[in-house]
């Protein structure tokens, strides 16, 4: 993924595919999914996720609360993967030097 480091948080996560999307059109209000994105990215991150959840604390942490709320499984692995490509996302961009 070249973007990762120069686009926002919420543009990555559509570049990835994890980003949701409300399905809303005149009084039918709809769940949000997600949609699009690059697959085999996505894939990747789908295993690098799991593999945080058991040994990144932050990650793990964050999965763990949104499952003792009731999330659903899928979600809370989902929303931990927008939170695990936000954070490389960070990590990208301070390290990227602008060119003067």
């Amino acid at each position: 993924m070249p973007e990762l480091g120069t686009v926002n948080r919420r543009e990555i996560a559509a570049l990835v595919g994890v980003a949701p999307f409300q399905r809303q059109s005149g009084k039918y209000v709809g769940q949000a999914k997600i949609a699009g994105g690059r697959p085999d990215v996505r894939r990747v991150l789908y295993m690098a996720t799991m593999s945080a959840i058991r040994h990144n604390k932050p990650i793990a942490d964050f999965y763990s609360k949104l499952i003792a709320d009731g999330k659903k499984g899928k979600l809370a692995l989902v929303a931990a993967m927008r939170k695990f490509i936000t954070i490389l996302n960070a990590i990208a961009a301070s390290i990227i030097v602008p060119n003067p």
